[in-house]
């Protein structure tokens, strides 16, 4: 088994290094002029019908009180904490209207700048600054997984950073300097399986064993990906950030792109399956040494249809949680379940749902057989000195 394993995986890595090297990105990508972004602090808020109005009570001259409502033009007093006005102040317009965000004194927001413009009209707020309770989030995320995986969680965090490092690494810049989605893809989800795997779980058989479920699984994923997405004729242009992108760049292969999201997020549950399985039928192994390989095959099965099971509702749910404003538009547009669900931008989805989701199925089955082979000559040696040591007890 450790040859047959070694056949599939030495040349999956060759394999993967040569598409790193055939599809690094060359040449630079297209780019647009965002301007400058710059970090601030609202100090005050004020009426913009009525700025000079204070609190004469206030020295600084400044409103602290009533935080913006909607439909009323306001004015913040903003410090600059960041670019070449680091340290100033300047009045900027908040937005105002009918579903405004509401602005208070001590919010962290994000400006854009003109940077030619007078300081007076040079900023406007674009949006909160929200980078403090993202690392706070992440914090308490990774020593969640620490506390509770202990070595093999910090493990499993090296992964997660090798993985967004390929993601904007390689694939991101291979796919804007021209590289085909779907290559692109595959070799950015082969690196991420193989690194991210061997990384968390250890260098060994029953690993191994997962790689290679995941990796036959992940094929019949990206061949029924391009089988249903050619069949439903998806343009790829119903996702408003490939539309866009295809503007910029009308050598964009936007439908390409479709099928390069769907390879790359059947991974992401791939792998958590796999793994799985191959765990379950090392630990019943282990806890039945004598056991047959159709014992360890069935009881191995009967896990993964319980987790199948719990996967498929998740992805459902999953979907029309990120869905519910696009599902509650066409429930007020008075448009039926069945064209709400043939429009492309409902349609793609399904279709990325039940495609990854039969990976998932064949993963199970695939996986577990895998692990069966090759846990079994270990089961029955463990089997045979159990016999030993056994016998050497009844005699003494």
């Amino acid at each position: 088994m450790r040859r047959v394993v070694l056949c599939v995986l030495v040349p999956l890595i060759v394999a993967t290094i040569a598409g790193l090297v055939l599809l690094w990105p060359s040449g630079e990508p297209p780019s647009i002029e965002s301007g400058v972004r710059t970090d601030a602090t609202i100090v005050a808020i004020d009426d913009c019908a009525d700025v000079t109005a204070r609190d004469p009570s206030n020295t600084s001259g400044h409103s602290h009180g009533p935080a913006q409502s909607p439909g009323e033009c306001r004015e913040a007093q903003v410090r600059i904490e960041s670019g070449p006005d680091e340290g100033t102040e300047a009045v900027v317009p908040l937005p105002f209207g009918t579903g405004a965000p509401q602005f208070d004194v001590g919010d962290a927001v994000v400006l854009g700048a003109l940077p030619e413009a007078p300081l007076d009209s040079r900023y406007e707020v674009l949006d909160f600054q929200r980078s403090g309770s993202l690392i706070w989030l992440g914090v308490l995320f990774g020593v969640a997984v620490v506390a509770l995986s202990g070595w093999k969680g910090v493990a499993a965090l090296g992964g997660l950073g090798v993985s967004i490092a390929v993601l904007v690494v390689f694939v991101l810049p291979a796919l804007l300097t021209g590289g085909e989605p779907l290559p692109v893809a595959v070799v950015g989800a082969a690196v991420i399986m193989i690194v991210t795997l061997y990384l968390a779980h250890g260098l060994s058989i029953r690993t191994s064993v997962a790689l290679i479920g995941t990796l036959i699984s992940l094929a019949l994923t990206g061949v029924l990906g391009t089988v249903f997405t050619s069949l439903a004729n998806f343009t790829g242009l119903a996702d408003h950030a490939a539309s866009y992108l295809g503007a910029i760049d009308t050598d964009l292969n936007v439908r390409g792109l479709l099928l390069a999201g769907l390879v790359i997020g059947a991974l992401g549950v791939l792998d958590d399956v796999t793994v799985t399985q191959s765990a379950a039928v090392w630990e019943l192994a282990a806890a039945d040494p004598a056991a047959s390989r159709r014992s360890l095959f069935a009881a191995g099965l009967r896990i993964g249809r319980e987790h199948v099971a719990a996967t498929v509702n998740t992805l459902v749910l999953a979907y029309v949680g990120a869905s519910l404003p696009l599902l509650m538009v066409f429930s007020v547009a008075g448009q039926g379940m069945f064209d709400a669900v043939t429009t492309e931008a409902v349609a793609q989805e399904i279709v990325r749902s039940l495609v990854g989701g039969l990976g998932i199925i064949a993963a199970v089955p695939v996986t577990t057989g895998l692990a069966v082979v090759a846990v079994r000559g270990r089961g029955r040696r463990i089997a045979g000195r159990g016999s030993v040591r056994l016998a050497d007890q009844v005699q003494a």
